[in-house]
């Protein structure tokens, strides 16, 4: 018998080596396991309506789950994780904001003769303590009056004013508060009831005090069962002017808390440090109102944000939509010298073509938070750019950024019935429902994990994301 050509041999030997890689390699799964299947039935979501892939975070072995992966969705909120991780990545971690604060004429026995301009530059995190620390450095400049105005500049920032209530109806919940160049503690109010049962009254506490606002400091109580507090408090939000309430408050609720959005975005940041530089004792003989910084000018100081690190662990943790919108505008002001939703958008798309790739489609950004109806990435998109992550110096500051499952953040109550853990972002909206990260296997593998599902009832997704969350840790 004659030998077999040379050509044939080769493609034979090439054909086993072939074979015996995909014998030794996870089996890649285009069908849902059954525990997910079972739960996507409970909840009546078709599987059309999902995308689900499970893969190895180091990228050397196939996925073990791959269903509709390149199918673009509307991620919610784990479009967070594009954003944070591309901050990261473009800004540093030790990145942060400055707030430059500017005197504009001499100081005498305590008074200004003068403005004071405070000029924004995107700080997330200028919260009510920190704004009273700035103002404070202010104090410390020998300022107790100023004889001129308060003025402050927001033009770092280029973005249009919108309808608190435009994307959902729900104008007073603060997670709808849009982003602004001077954004103080997110444009809304904290309310604390604190029942007074000898009085028959709950003591009503504001932060913060805006100036002009007139507020209602006590309501009566009631003898009903806590149930909805708010509804029976009967509130009045509407008056810029006024923030009162016609109900009462059940004694046995307890002390609460309840923050809403200041019906007025726009002079938030006007009444807010125009109250507290009063509340501080301080004297303003002009006002506070909206302005430019004279070119003249330098600093009389720059107020420091906390870095870059600890403000992402804040967005994915908590899924805080207004800081996610900053950051995503800072990119556009850092890398485009354009703080626009333009800007950020060509920055964005710029990072992931250098940094992710076009083999997967470029996602949607829209405005970086996730909320959205236009946004949208795939799953094969989003695992790659988590498998990037996980390869990069900046994984720790990234996993350690988002909600450790059962621990703290968006998953503080949910846990693996395997025992094992994991470190995912949420996102959720009307029609969308999301959970994107890590999940540590109980092999010592750790796995990268998407799952989104686009459907009227996407709520109801969350039992069969969990399912795929032990499912993917249990792999022994």
């Amino acid at each position: 018998m004659s030998p077999a050509p040379k050509p044939l041999v080769q493609r034979a030997a090439r054909l086993f080596l072939l074979l015996a890689a995909l014998a030794s390699a996870p089996a890649l799964s285009q069908m849902l396991p059954p525990e997910v299947e079972a739960a996507l039935a409970r909840a009546r979501l078709p599987r059309e309506a999902v995308t689900m892939l499970v893969a190895d975070a180091d990228a050397v072995r196939p996925p073990r789950l791959a269903w509709r992966t390149q199918v673009p969705m509307n991620p919610a909120s784990v479009m967070k994780l594009v954003t944070t991780y591309a901050a990261l990545d473009l800004l540093g971690p030790a990145f942060t904001w400055t707030t430059p604060v500017y005197v504009d004429g001499p100081v005498r026995d305590g008074v200004l003769a003068g403005n004071l301009y405070i000029q924004g530059q995107g700080d997330p995190k200028l919260v009510l303590e920190r704004l009273w620390l700035l103002l404070r450095r202010v104090q410390g400049l020998g300022i107790h009056t100023i004889a001129g105005d308060i003025v402050l500049d927001r033009s770092a920032f280029d973005v249009a004013d919108i309808d608190p209530a435009a994307f959902d109806g729900e104008g007073q919940r603060p997670y709808n508060a849009s982003p602004d160049a001077l954004l103080i503690n997110f444009k809304s109010v904290v309310m604390t009831f604190q029942p007074k049962r000898d009085e028959q009254t709950a003591q009503v506490n504001f932060e913060p005090f805006l100036s002009g606002v007139a507020t209602q400091s006590a309501v009566p109580l009631s003898a009903c069962e806590c149930g909805d507090w708010r509804a029976a408090l009967a509130p009045a939000f509407g008056d810029p002017a006024r923030i009162g309430f016609a109900g009462s408050y059940p004694a046995a609720c307890g002390e609460k808390t309840w923050a809403v959005a200041y019906a007025e975005p726009r002079s938030y940041a006007l009444r807010a440090i125009g109250g507290m530089w009063a509340e501080m004792g301080a004297t303003l003989k002009g006002q506070v109102r909206e302005g430019a910084v004279p070119a003249s000018l330098a600093p009389a100081f720059a107020f420091e944000s906390p870095p870059l690190a600890e403000v992402v662990r804040d967005i994915n943790k908590y899924s805080n939509n207004v800081m996610a919108q900053q950051l995503f505008l800072t990119l556009g002001l850092q890398q485009r010298r354009r703080g626009t939703l333009e800007g950020a958008r060509a920055a964005l798309r710029q990072w992931w073509n250098d940094r992710i790739g076009t083999g997967e489609g470029q996602p949607v950004f829209d405005n970086g938070s996730g909320l959205s109806r236009e946004a949208r990435i795939s799953a094969a998109a989003l695992a790659r750019m988590l498998q990037v992550a996980w390869r990069s110096p900046l994984m720790p500051e990234l996993v350690a950024s988002l909600p450790a499952m059962g621990v703290d953040g968006t998953l503080r109550k949910r846990t693996l019935r395997s025992g094992g853990a994991a470190h995912l972002k949420t996102g959720s909206l009307r029609d969308a429902a999301a959970i994107a990260g890590y999940v540590h296997g109980a092999s010592g593998r750790r796995w990268v994990v998407v799952a989104i599902a686009n459907h009227g009832s996407a709520g109801a997704a969350r039992p069969a994301f969990d399912a795929l969350v032990d499912w993917a840790a249990q792999d022994n």
